[in-house]
C-alpha cells in the first residue's frame, strides 16, 4: 500500500534496486509523512533504511521547480555529510534535483552556484547554518525562504547537549526569517521510549511531532574477556588474543581514547607483519587528517574480498556507511548504554544477520561496569536525557549572532525574539534584560540610542572563526609528512625533536617543531608511543551503577563471561559478600578504618561530584574514584561529614562563587560559559556539571551497611 503512495520516479528507483520490499520504517514514514502534515521522529535499529524512510516520500511529495532550497538535511558531522551525499544523490539521480554540500569544506564554486539558484537538496552542519547568519543572513531567506522539509539526521547526537539546543534556536530563526513553517523529520537509533518528548521539543513543536518507532532487535551473541593491566598500555597477552579475534574478520574495534586507538592499530600491525598476515590496520579518529579517513572509509565500504580492522573512537560509532563488519570488539567499558547500542548496531547490517560483538576488560571494576552495561542493553535500557532548563550560556552566544544578523537592532525587538525563541521558554523576560545590561557593561554590546550593536569586545567574539560552535576544541599542531598532512595532536611535552609517536596507525619519528606554525615534520620510525590526548571521560548514569550493585549481590552465572571473567566477578562479589544489600535504591556499603571512611555510592558521576564537592568545602581530605563509585573520607564520624553536607547545600551558592573565583574549570563543560555573570555561571554550574538535589535525595534515603 505505502509502495503505491509514492510517485512513478521514485517507486522506479525502487524497482531498479531490486528490493523485495520497504521495511517497516520506511512503510509507515512513507504512509504517515505522504498523508499528514506532522513532523516525525523516526526511530529503528542501525541499518534499518532509515534515511530512504525519510527521503522516498519527501522526494514525492515536493515540488522541486518551486525557487529555493526545498529540503534541508542536517548532520552532525561533516565526515556524515560527506557520506550521505553519495545515497542522495543516488536518489535523485534521474529526478534532476540538485544536492549540494555546505560545510567549511564543501566546493565554494558549487556554494556560489546555490546561491544565486537556489534550489533542490542542501545536506548542513548546524555550524555552517550558524555561520550564514553571522555572515551573510541575507542567505537565510535567499535560500530557506521556501523551505518544505528539514531531515535531522543522528537525532539523539543533538538531545540533551548544548549543540541540540543551539540547533532548536537556529531552526526558529529560519522559521522567523522565512516566515515560513516547515516540516522536521529526525532520525535516531538509539532514542530510549523516555527521551522522545526531547526529540520531540527540538523541532520546537511538540504537539505536532510524532514517533514512529520500529522495535525490531537484531539477536547479538556477545562474549567477554579479561587481561589485567599493570601499565597504562595493553598487555600484549591481550593483543594477541584481539588479533585471533580479528584477522579472519571485518572488524571494527572501540577502545575508549585516541591514544588507545592508536596503540591497537599499530601494535594489531606488527602482529601480523610478523606471521605474514594481512596488512588492512587502520586507525579513525578525529585527530587523524580527513583525507585518511575518508580513505579508510572508502576502504572498507568498497571491499569484498579482504579482512580488515578498523581501531575507532567515536567517529565510526555514527551512521557512516562502511559496509559489511562482521565483529565489534568493545575495549573497557563504554561510559554508556546508548554508546554500546551505536557500536554493537555496526555489526550484522544485512538481514537475517547477528550482531557480533567481543568485550575485554583490563580491570575488575570495568569489567563490572561493562557485565552491567550488557545487562541494561538487553533490558533495552537507555540513559533518560537532561536538556539544560535555562541555558543562560547559549542565550549569550545567541543574542550575540542575532545582534551580528541585523546589524544593529532595537532592544526591545532583540528581547522579543529571544523570548519568543523556544530554547529559552523557561528564562525570563527580566533575566534576559539583566544579560543585556551586563554585555552592555563589558563591552559586549553596545547602546546607541533605542538600538542594540556589537560592543568591541563583542565584536572581537563573533569575529573568530571559533564562535559558529558550541562545544570546546583543543589548539592541535598539524602532523606533517612529506608536505602531506597526517592529522593533528594537541601539544604535549612529550612532543620533543627525535622523539616518536603514533598517528594515523603508523609510526613516526619527530624532526622538526615549527611552534609559531603549529607544525610538526615527521618521518617514518620502527617504534614509538602514542601521543597524548585531552578530553574528560564520560559520565556514568546512576541505572549503570545500580546493576554493578545487583551483579554484585546476585549469584546469577553468565553464560557471556570466560572462565577468568567469572573468576575477577567472583573476587568482586567476595569482596562485598558480607554487605547484607536488600533494596539497591538505598543500601549502600561503608568501609570503616581508622581516620578513614570509604563509601561506595553505586550512583552516578554527577552525584558522586556533587557528593565530593559539598565534604571538600567542609575541609574533608575526599578522594572520589568514580571508577568505581567510592568515596573515601578522612575522617572518624561519619555522621559529621553527613551533617556537614546538609550544612554546605544550604550555603552551595557562596561555596560554587568561592571555587568559580578561585579556578573556573568547573566550567569547562561549558563554551560560553565564562562570559557569564557570576550569578548565572553558578546556574549552569548547578544544572549541569553537579546534580546537588538528587545527591541530597540519596544522602537522605540512604541506608549504611557496614559488616
Amino acid at each position: 500500500m505505502s509502495y503505491k503512495l509514492l510517485s512513478e520516479p521514485i517507486r522506479k528507483y525502487i524497482r531498479s534496486q531490486g528490493w523485495e520490499a520497504l521495511r517497516p520504517i520506511q512503510a509507515a514514514s512513507i504512509s504517515k509523512i505522504l498523508s499528514t502534515d506532522h513532523n516525525y521522529i523516526l526511530a529503528s535499529r542501525t541499518a534499518s533504511g532509515k534515511t530512504e524512510a525519510a527521503f522516498l516520500p519527501i522526494l514525492s511529495k515536493t515540488n522541486f521547480n518551486e525557487k529555493g532550497v526545498q529540503v534541508l538535511y542536517i548532520s552532525p558531522l561533516i565526515a556524515l555529510i560527506n557520506d550521505q551525499v553519495r545515497r542522495v544523490e543516488d536518489l535523485c539521480k534521474n529526478l534532476e534535483i540538485d544536492v549540494t554540500k555546505w560545510h567549511g569544506e564543501a566546493n565554494r564554486t558549487l556554494k556560489k552556484n546555490l546561491i544565486k539558484n537556489p534550489n533542490g537538496i542542501v545536506l548542513i552542519t548546524p555550524e555552517s547554518i550558524e555561520a550564514m547568519f553571522v555572515n551573510a543572513p541575507y542567505n537565510i531567506t535567499n535560500l530557506f525562504g521556501n523551505l518544505k522539509f528539514v531531515i535531522i539526521d543522528e537525532i539523539h547526537s543533538f538531545l540533551g547537549v548544548d549543540r541540540g539546543l543551539q540547533l532548536m534556536s537556529l531552526l526558529f530563526r529560519i522559521q522567523r526569517k522565512a516566515n515560513k513553517k516547515f516540516r522536521i523529520i529526525g532520525l535516531s537509533a538509539t532514542i530510549g521510549d523516555e527521551n522522545y518528548i526531547h526529540a520531540k521539543k527540538l523541532t520546537g513543536d511538540v504537539e505536532n511531532t510524532k514517533v514512529l518507532l520500529d522495535r525490531t532487535k537484531k539477536p547479538t551473541i556477545a562474549k567477554f574477556k579479561f587481561y589485567e593491566s599493570e601499565s597504562k598500555e595493553l598487555p600484549l597477552e591481550l593483543l594477541k588474543d584481539l588479533y585471533i579475534e580479528t584477522k579472519e574478520n571485518k572488524a571494527l574495534v572501540f577502545p575508549n581514547s585516541r591514544a588507545r586507538t592508536e596503540e591497537v592499530a599499530v601494535k594489531l600491525h606488527k602482529i601480523s607483519d610478523r606471521i605474514n598476515g594481512h596488512k588492512n590496520y587502520f586507525s579513525h579518529h578525529s585527530s587523524v587528517d580527513k583525507e585518511i579517513r575518508e580513505s579508510v572509509e572508502f576502504f572498507a565500504k568498497n571491499n569484498q574480498r579482504d579482512n580488515f580492522c578498523i581501531s575507532a573512537t567515536s567517529t565510526l560509532e555514527l551512521g557512516i556507511d562502511i559496509g559489511t563488519v562482521d565483529k565489534i570488539i568493545q575495549i573497557d567499558s563504554t561510559y554508556s548504554v546508548a554508546s554500546l547500542v551505536q557500536r554493537i548496531g555496526r555489526s550484522g547490517r544485512k538481514e537475517g544477520e547477528k550482531s557480533v560483538v567481543c568485550i575485554y576488560a583490563t580491570e575488575k571494576w570495568s569489567l563490572l561496569q561493562s557485565l552491567a552495561c550488557w545487562n541494561l542493553y538487553k533490558k533495552d535500557f537507555l540513559e533518560p536525557i537532561n536538556t539544560a532548563i535555562k541555558p543562560y550560556d547559549l542565550l549569550l552566544h545567541q543574542l550575540l549572532s542575532i545582534v551580528k544578523q541585523y546589524s544593529g537592532i532595537q532592544t526591545k525587538d532583540l528581547i522579543h525574539e529571544l523570548s519568543e525563541n523556544p530554547v529559552f521558554e523557561h528564562i525570563s523576560t527580566e533575566d534576559i534584560e539583566t544579560l543585556l545590561h551586563y554585555s552592555i557593561e563589558e563591552d559586549f554590546l553596545e547602546r546607541i540610542r533605542t538600538e542594540l550593536i556589537l560592543g568591541l569586545a563583542g565584536e572581537k567574539i563573533v569575529n573568530s572563526r571559533d564562535f559558529y560552535s558550541v562545544f570546546s576544541t583543543d589548539p592541535d599542531f598539524k602532523v606533517i609528512h612529506s608536505g602531506r598532512k597526517v592529522g593533528q595532536i594537541p601539544f604535549s611535552p612529550q612532543i620533543q625533536v627525535n622523539e616518536n609517536l603514533l598517528l594515523a596507525a603508523k609510526i613516526w619519528k619527530i624532526k622538526d617543531i615549527d611552534h609559531k606554525a603549529g607544525i610538526i615534520e615527521v618521518i617514518p620510525a620502527k617504534d614509538g608511543k602514542a601521543p597524548s590526548f585531552f578530553g574528560g571521560t564520560g559520565g556514568i548514569h546512576e541505572e549503570v551503577r545500580k546493576e554493578m550493585l545487583r551483579i554484585l549481590k546476585s549469584k546469577d552465572d553468565y553464560k557471556e563471561l570466560n572462565q577468568e571473567c567469572k573468576n575477577i566477578l567472583n573476587e568482586l562479589r567476595f569482596e562485598f559478600k558480607n554487605f547484607d544489600i536488600r533494596n539497591f535504591e538505598a543500601d549502600r556499603p561503608l568501609i570503616t578504618k581508622e581516620h578513614q571512611i570509604i563509601l561506595y555510592t553505586f550512583s552516578g558521576t554527577k552525584i558522586n561530584r556533587s557528593v565530593s564537592f559539598l565534604l571538600a568545602v567542609s575541609g574533608y581530605d575526599v578522594i572520589l574514584n568514580d571508577n568505581n563509585s567510592s568515596i573515601e573520607i578522612r575522617t572518624d564520624s561519619f555522621a559529621k561529614a553527613i551533617s556537614d553536607i546538609k550544612k554546605n547545600y544550604e550555603a552551595l551558592d557562596s561555596h560554587l562563587e568561592e571555587k568559580l573565583i578561585e579556578n573556573d574549570t568547573l566550567l569547562s563543560f561549558s563554551k560560553w560559559g565564562i562570559y557569564l555573570p557570576m550569578n548565572y555561571k553558578i546556574e549552569i554550574v548547578k544544572e549541569r556539571y553537579f546534580d546537588f538535589k538528587t545527591a541530597i535525595a540519596f544522602i537522605n534515603n540512604m541506608k549504611i551497611i557496614k559488616y
